[in-house]
């Protein structure tokens, strides 16, 4: 398979990395797998036994005129446990490794028959302002874009965080969440090389 670059070069892919058939169910597994697991998880209560004190018995069973009570520390009581109490979890989902590279196959394979996926030479910017990157943004019709790169640069990630909808990662950082969520995705062609060698 064949691929023009914005500079008019011709760049040659892998069939087995970019010509792939789409699978829409692997890809919305791999899609809520990896958004499962960056679930925290964290959130915890306490319980009637997690709660200090409630020892003894707040008074005595018969005679008081009040409804029997064993425990100060009960769920109706000010300062008790939560009756359904939480406690922490783990949301992450097992998705298996050659399962994940086909749904990354996939997705590349379908960003380039949608025309979505361009690939440039370079990607930089002259400084670290946000109307630079507004600018470079122009060339592709959206700011709505996912930037590849194989090494990292502060001009252009300085220049891109005040845009909303651009992002800029490297290719160790790619998910199926920040492929899919974006309109256009521009890889450099160092990246696309460490791409096909990841997928292939």
């Amino acid at each position: 398979m064949k691929i023009k670059n914005l500079d008019g070069k011709t760049l040659e892919l892998n069939d087995s990395v970019f010509g792939v058939e789409y699978n829409e169910s692997l890809v919305h597994q791999a899609v809520v797998a990896y958004m499962a697991g960056q679930r925290a998880g964290t959130k915890s209560q306490k319980s009637r036994s997690d709660v200090r004190g409630g020892g003894s018995k707040p008074w005595r069973q018969k005679g008081t005129g009040r409804a029997r009570a064993g425990t100060t520390r009960g769920p109706i009581w000010r300062k008790g446990g939560v009756t359904f109490a939480a406690r922490n979890r783990n949301f992450s989902q097992k998705l298996n490794k050659k399962m994940y590279r086909a749904a990354m196959r996939s997705i590349f394979s379908e960003l380039v028959r949608s025309n979505s996926l361009v690939v440039v030479e370079t990607l930089d910017v002259a400084d670290f302002k946000t109307r630079s990157m507004v600018e470079e943004l122009k060339k592709f019709d959206t700011d709505n874009v996912l930037l590849v790169s194989d090494v990292e640069s502060e001009n252009v990630e300085f220049s891109s965080r005040n845009i909303p909808a651009c992002e800029v990662v490297q290719v160790s950082a790619l998910s199926p969440v920040n492929l899919v969520a974006h309109e256009k995705v521009v890889v450099t062609s160092a990246a696309m090389g460490k791409i096909g060698e990841w997928l292939s």
